[in-house]
């Protein structure tokens, strides 16, 4: 399938650089099973399911994966900016680096801006390795919840690269870009779609009659990776790190057997939901790492509702919610979105999907 065909033109005004506030006042477009399409807001949400049905959030929590440092140990010190995006062991992370070509194995890169040093002073690492897409693996001083708390201290949120090439994060973003789901770390993006939510929104949800569960995976940069081939199928998924309990699955295959629905809180969860479903439709637990990729042509086992923002074009992403409602009835929407003035992205607005 070609890569182009999920093109389309998006005025960079409609890029949205702060969240809505509240978080659920933010608009919602409902795209309903016949392509039909209704301008709602994310508070209307229980409106739109039914008792019975069954909610499934991403509790991941992003850590400050953005380090500003400089290579020390040669005649020169450069500038050093880093973004974790996995980790290996108690010491090593997989990271991105500007500029890359600055750094060979064997470099020591001092973290730590002034004013803004961890307890237990400088953070240094080694490169160990450099990679061939320009990944390098960094072997840290510290180890473990030192380790942990030193990137903490020193890091900051690493926003989505058409946010933060538009303003300088600051200190509102490390809440701004949290779910109030937030709970286990290891995410560099946030589950954007769960951004949208408030405690009054999820009262309101479970005053209809609808559960709410949790599953965590760890969005990775991956996530904002445009896809670069020409065809689907030559393209590399990125692989992220998720888990479902054996309670969460119980439940869900319970509730589906009286009839309830399963919704989706962006498309991590559906990630993780279908990767963990087998082929009769039943939902295992899972731990490990999946690199799902869904494109139009998919067949859906668990999920029959998508609560998701608005998508970058040619991203696996978009390619995702094409797969979910129709590729022409995306097309169709995001038009409508654009015309009608909706926000995008990250911290933009939100579209609620039934599946075709």
């Amino acid at each position: 399938m070609r890569t182009d065909i999920f093109d389309f033109e998006l005025p960079p005004e409609s890029i949205a650089l702060r969240p809505a506030s509240p978080r659920d006042s933010a608009r919602m477009l409902v795209v309903q099973g016949d392509g039909v399409l209704r301008d709602r807001t994310v508070a209307e949400l229980p409106q739109w399911l039914e008792p019975g049905d069954q909610l499934v959030v991403n509790d991941t929590k992003v850590i400050s994966a953005q380090l500003k440092g400089r290579r020390i140990g040669r005649d020169t010190e450069p500038k050093i900016e880093a973004t974790l995006i996995k980790r290996l062991d108690g010491s090593r992370w997989q990271a991105l680096v500007k500029p890359a070509k600055k750094l060979v194995p064997g470099d020591v890169v001092r973290f730590g801006n002034e004013g803004k040093v961890c307890l237990l002073g400088h953070l240094d690492a080694e490169v160990e390795a450099k990679g061939e897409d320009g990944e390098i693996t960094l072997s840290f001083s510290f180890h473990g919840p030192t380790l942990d708390q030193a990137i903490a201290d020193l890091g900051a949120p690493p926003l989505p690269p058409y946010i933060a090439s538009k303003r300088t994060p600051d200190d509102q973003d490390a809440a701004d870009y949290q779910t109030m789901f937030a709970a286990n770390e290891g995410a560099v993006a946030a589950p954007t779609a769960g951004l949208h939510f408030t405690p009054a929104l999820e009262a309101a949800l479970r005053g209809r009659g609808v559960e709410l569960h949790r599953l965590t995976l760890h969005v990775g940069a991956g996530t904002f990776l445009p896809v670069k081939v020409e065809e689907t199928s030559e393209h590399k998924m990125h692989a992220e790190w998720g888990c479902i309990s054996l309670e969460t699955a119980a439940a869900l295959n319970a509730a589906r057997a009286k009839g309830g629905r399963i919704v989706a809180v962006g498309t991590t969860s559906l990630r993780l939901l279908e990767s963990a479903t087998a082929e009769d439709g039943t939902i295992q637990p899972f731990g490990g790492e999946t690199s799902i990729f869904i494109t139009p042509g998919y067949r859906f086992r668990a999920v029959d509702i998508l609560l998701t923002n608005f998508h970058l074009p040619r991203s696996t992403l978009f390619m995702l919610v094409s797969a979910f409602a129709g590729l022409e009835t995306m097309k169709h929407a995001y038009a409508h979105a654009i015309a009608r003035g909706y926000r995008f992205y990250s911290y933009g607005d939100a579209t609620l999907l039934f599946r075709r």
